[in-house]
């Protein structure tokens, strides 16, 4: 048999077994289940006797078995596992009338990545397909001793360093508001599930703006903790052992409540080998008047709609009567050229390896480009760029795009540090802030396969993995096609922006923007505070949040699509 029917036939069975477990949820039905969808958090009903841990179960078995057929987010089910869980959670309340932890009875899915106990943690790849593991991950092990009920883990993109959601294995991620565009990535299966009310409280991780992208793509809730805040103990990577940009994990829901609940759940909570550090949730009170900064594009211009996000998110704070800042910096390209540098060192040799016959996505082309050309062509490439084009801010970034020696990479680990320190010095001092408030990203969403020439868009989520910050998202608002046009004057790389960049996304008839394709695509904020001040970025996001006002997000939200 050949590599590609092998392939095939790997990735049909898991499919099918897959869509076979999905199918014992009963029908959808909107009346009965609503109750239970439009529910968040800590399930109050369960702990006085009104509701069952199985009732609330198969509303959202039957809301996931929807979620899947409009998105394709699932990988693995866990149903029968689940319905059993539930049902021993209700014999255990009605013999004690206490609930067995503070999630008791929620029904939570997981990243791929989490390796539980009896099922497989593929992360997209075929050939680690049908190797079920042999413990639960140690969120996984929290989870289920805090009463959690998990339901299904979700898809990833290849390698899980893209933002889009796409493998060889379970195919593509769409985003819930419009199929033609992708969910986000790499926690993208989670954003697509939670946005369809399919899972009460997820989990991810984040090593570029992997929970924020998709939240704000899908118009969920994120929290990035602080990297070692959160043990990522048994979740699986293709680069076991790289550190220099630290993976955090952490929660994705459908309010900033939901996010805390997971924090005032986990924090705290160490590890058998000590990976990480066991601060345990620390209440915060903060000072009736806030200092923010703001931005509201980065290495190249946000769309009217990103701008728009920001902008009314300093609005409603300054309504509040908390004080907001503009500022800018180049510490931001120097973030990007780092994180480019530090993750292109090995020339992606080890991550891609885990492909073995799996055909490479195209959403990884430009990001591993760079240490595949020969060093001239590379160099040519980036005069072009500069002489002729125009664009330097591309040439930086892309010469660093490179295998690199051992004390190339030392170097480069030591400008993190320096760049971090002088993040705090020229920005968090010099500006006395309390928080920023960033754009996710420059564009809402992207269509399938845009990732490939556009992956540098993740600057605006990688500054905050290379000065390690926690962040937090928040959606505000969606784009609208009457008033989210680009101005009649716009010039694509005006103000040093990348020119190459821009004009992909903004130039001529095949423009990644279009306002009138994206209309009702949610669109977020970043909400970012200093390191270990996980609690004030939460308490921040409940300030953000009811300074927006009501909006249409949250539970339920998407049931007006139905």
């Amino acid at each position: 048999m050949t590599n590609s029917a092998q392939r095939e036939r790997i990735s049909s069975t898991k499919r099918a077994n897959r869509d076979k477990v999905l199918a014992s949820a009963s029908q959808y039905l909107a009346d009965d289940y609503k109750p239970f969808i439009e529910a968040t958090g800590k399930f109050l009903h369960i702990s006085k006797g009104e509701w069952t841990a199985s009732q609330v179960l198969e509303a959202y078995l039957a809301r996931t078995a929807l979620a899947q057929a409009e998105t394709n987010c699932v990988t693995e089910v866990l149903f029968e596992d689940a319905r059993m869980q539930a049902r021993a959670l209700d014999e255990e309340f009605a013999a004690t009338q206490h609930l067995r932890g503070p999630l008791h009875g929620v029904p939570v899915s997981f990243k791929d990545q989490y390796e539980i106990k009896g099922y497989d943690a593929t992360i997209g790849f075929t050939h680690w397909a049908n190797k079920p593991c042999d413990e639960d991950a140690f969120l996984v092990a929290q989870f289920r001793d805090a009463g959690a009920i998990i339901i299904v883990k979700t898809n990833v993109p290849q390698t899980m360093f893209a933002f889009e959601c796409s493998n060889a294995l379970w195919g593509s991620t769409t985003n819930p508001w419009n199929n033609r565009y992708t969910c986000g990535g790499s926690s993208g299966g989670e954003a697509a599930l939670l946005a369809m009310d399919g899972s009460a409280l997820g989990v991810g991780s984040d090593i570029g703006g992997s929970l924020r992208i998709p939240a704000s793509y899908c118009g969920i809730y994120s929290l990035k903790p602080s990297s070692d805040r959160v043990s990522g103990q048994g979740a699986r990577g293709c680069n076991p052992g790289y550190e220099a940009i630290r993976v955090c994990y952490g929660p994705m829901g459908r309010s900033v409540g939901d996010c805390e609940l997971f924090c005032r759940t986990i924090f705290g909570r160490q590890d058998d080998v000590h990976h990480n550090v066991p601060i345990p949730y620390r209440e915060v009170k903060l000072p009736e008047k806030l200092r923010f900064g703001y931005y509201t594009s980065d290495l190249v211009r946000s769309s009217p709609a990103n701008e728009r996000a920001v902008l009314e998110t300093v609005h409603a704070l300054r309504k509040q009567g908390h004080e907001c800042v503009e500022f800018s910096s180049p510490l931001m390209l120097t973030a990007m050229e780092t994180f480019a540098g530090l993750a292109t060192a090995d020339g992606y040799e080890r991550m891609l390896s885990n492909l073995q016959s799996d055909p490479k996505e195209s959403s990884l082309f430009l990001s591993t480009l760079g240490p595949k050309l020969p060093g001239f062509v590379r160099h040519l490439m980036c005069w072009v760029a500069e002489t002729f084009i125009g664009d330097s801010l591309f040439a930086r970034i892309f010469r660093q795009a490179r295998t690199k020696s051992v004390a190339e990479f030392v170097d480069l680990a030591d400008r993190r540090n320096k760049t971090n320190a002088a993040w705090y010095k020229e920005i968090w001092d010099h500006h006395n802030l309390d928080g920023i408030i960033a754009p996710v990203q420059a564009l809402p969403t992207i269509p399938h396969g845009a990732c490939a020439y556009l992956s540098p868009l993740a600057c605006s989520t990688i500054l905050y993995n290379v000065i390690d910050s926690p962040v937090g998202i928040i959606p505000v608002t969606r784009v609208d096609a009457s008033s989210d046009h680009l101005p009649s004057n716009f010039v694509p790389g005006a103000n040093g922006n990348s020119k190459l960049f821009e004009s992909r996304m903004y130039g001529g008839k095949d423009a990644v923007y279009n306002p009138k394709a994206m209309h009702g695509i949610p669109v977020g904020v970043q909400i970012v505070g200093k390191k270990w001040e996980d609690e004030k970025v939460l308490a921040m996001m409940h300030i953000v949040d009811n300074a927006l006002g009501p909006r249409g997000f949250g539970p339920g939200s998407w049931q007006k699509q139905d």
